[in-house]
């Protein structure tokens, strides 16, 4: 599908600047949550048929990050998944984080400081020269949540491995726009109501196949055994081979609006959107007098920002004290014209 026929499929009322805090559903997506949520008002839905689009959410998530779905999980939110990485690092570990860090990916390590484990941050510019033999996990986000920067997961990767780091990083403000891929981590985590256009609600882990018997899946229930519908009782667990022992089970109707969303940015191409979405996030630094960049996000600071965008019908965000603009693949020329002429 080519970007303008998808854009088609997409109609949020003018001036949604806001992804990197929510974003919008593509027609497919909305069609089939509805549909369904009727069957459920009704009591004809099958919860079985439900529950396949979590497996075709995996299955196309994968397909974006270039990984095996048998080695993606399912979850329902980042602290969640990230929750399971730190619950099982052993006293004396040391994680590594900038900063800035997105608090999802940051305090799950930091409440198992009280068991031995250390969690030190660092400006996010001194992140990779940090990291030394003394580093046992780098927490990252690939894209900043709160100032939109693109870490180079090559170099983070490198440095980590040279250092004997596991690389652990928080992909929700990156998948969806920008290619990503696993080949320079350990383990991603994303959630896919932002850049994903999908329902709050839904989430993956990716963890390398050599990592995953060192994870302890603490949220393990019957849908993460080798046969779910012979894991409902009892005590006698086989939990899956691969990644999908760290499943939860999925919430349904969360599920069936993601699995259309990512199919569909799957079939647009993440490297088409990557292309459209910076060029509008450039066009609005333009505009503000500010140098191009390579994200999708532009955060700046503009006197009274709020107020000018609020009166315009502009929505926005604002993080760590600026003004933070996400431009996607549903954002227009104008749009972004319309914010700089408010804050003009």
């Amino acid at each position: 599908m080519n970007l303008a026929d998808a854009q088609a499929l997409f109609s949020p009322d003018p001036g949604w600047l806001n992804t990197a805090s929510y974003g919008i559903p593509p027609q497919p997506a909305w069609d089939e949550l509805q549909h369904a949520l009727g069957d459920w008002r009704r009591g004809v839905g099958s919860w079985e048929s439900w529950g396949s689009a979590a497996e075709r959410g995996r299955q196309a998530f994968a397909g974006l990050i270039g990984a095996d779905p048998d080695d993606v999980g399912i979850g329902s939110h980042v602290s969640q998944l990230v929750g399971l990485v730190a619950g099982s690092l052993p006293p004396g570990t040391c994680v590594l984080a900038p900063e800035i860090e997105f608090s999802s990916n940051l305090y799950p390590y930091l409440v198992h400081e009280e068991h031995g484990v250390t969690v030190e941050t660092v400006p996010l510019a001194e992140l990779v020269g940090r990291i030394d033999s003394d580093v046992d996990v780098v927490a990252l986000s690939v894209v900043q949540s709160a100032t939109g920067e693109v870490s180079d997961l090559a170099e983070v990767g490198a440095a980590a491995r040279q250092a004997g780091a596991l690389l652990a990083v928080d992909a929700t403000q990156a998948v969806g726009w920008l290619p990503v891929d696993v080949a320079d981590v350990d383990v991603l985590i994303g959630t896919a109501y932002k850049w994903l256009c999908s329902p709050r609600g839904t989430a993956f882990i990716y963890v390398t196949p050599e990592l995953q018997d060192r994870i302890t899946p603490l949220g393990a229930s019957w849908y993460a055994g080798e046969d779910v519908h012979s894991s409902y009782y009892g005590r006698e667990m086989r939990l899956a081979a691969g990644a999908r022992r760290f499943d939860l089970s999925p919430a349904w109707q969360a599920w069936l609006g993601t699995a259309p969303a990512i199919e569909l940015i799957a079939d647009v191409g993440v490297e088409a959107i990557h292309a459209y979405d910076v060029a509008l996030a450039n066009r609005f630094r333009e505009g503000l007098g500010l140098e191009p960049s390579n994200s999708a996000i532009v955060s700046t600071s503009v006197d009274d920002a709020e107020r000018k965008l609020a009166a315009a019908g502009i929505r926005a965000s604002s993080r760590a004290g600026s003004l933070r603009v996400a431009c996607h693949l549903y954002t227009t020329d104008d749009d972004v014209d319309r914010a700089l002429e408010a804050l003009r």
